[in-house]
């Protein structure tokens, strides 16, 4: 079978991304956020993309204790191998290695790579004190505003409509006498070419209902 790549490199909802805090600011009201999603989440988009008869997973361990998973991908049948590994399993344990070498190899594939371009993101947090120094304790409630702003910052644009469903959607708007001025107006685009993809969609359901009832239809309520 031939895989859909881009699907693989596909942004993940936004809910399925957990923020882990890292270094606090002095005062110990931000925190530097890093992205990540789950193992589980990169397995469902393997079986989403790929079918789960179609990938698999291998771990090795090398001398120095680190853990190399072997992601497999087939490809118009044959076998093509991405690795990556997590570090040294006597500090992270065996369990967190295999997710972590899982998500790092997933990443070779484009899965979670968009988190990447995150760059730094600080978002207020609560902190407790202990030995002097400020330890990172939750997220505040505003921090998720910091988080949806940055993930909206590298989410790829919206893929605008083609040829054919910008005829669909022209003569819509001609079977229902709508002003295609004031519809570009609605969806703040300079002309129909320019129109995205949930633009259309949400456009056609609206136009849809506003389409004349066919002539049998009406006779049969009259």
């Amino acid at each position: 079978m031939t895989v859909d790549l881009a699907a693989l490199a596909a942004p993940f909802p936004a809910d399925a991304i957990h923020w882990r805090a890292q270094s606090l600011t002095s005062d110990g009201d931000k925190a530097m956020a890093l992205a990540y999603i789950d193992a589980r989440d990169v397995m469902d988009r393997l079986d989403a993309v790929c079918g789960s008869a179609n990938w698999q997973d291998s771990y090795t361990e090398t001398v120095k204790g680190r853990l190399i998973c072997a992601l497999q991908i087939r490809i118009d049948g044959e076998w093509i191998t991405k690795s990556d590994g997590a570090g040294d399993t006597d500090v992270e344990g065996e369990k967190g290695a295999i997710s972590d070498s899982l998500k790092r190899a997933g990443v070779k594939w484009g899965i979670g790579r968009y988190l990447y371009n995150l760059g730094n993101v600080w978002a207020p947090c609560e902190a407790s004190e202990f030995n002097g120094k400020k330890k990172w304790k939750a997220w505040k409630p505003e921090a998720d505003r910091v988080f949806a702003a940055a993930l909206a910052k590298i989410a790829p644009p919206e893929p605008v409509i083609d040829d054919g469903q910008w005829a669909l959607i022209t003569s819509l708007i001609a079977s229902t006498s709508t002003n295609s001025v004031a519809l570009c107006e609605h969806y703040g685009i300079p002309s129909l070419k320019q129109m995205t993809v949930g633009q259309f969609k949400d456009a056609k359901a609206r136009l849809e209902k506003r389409l004349p009832k066919p002539e049998t239809e009406q006779k049969e309520v009259a």
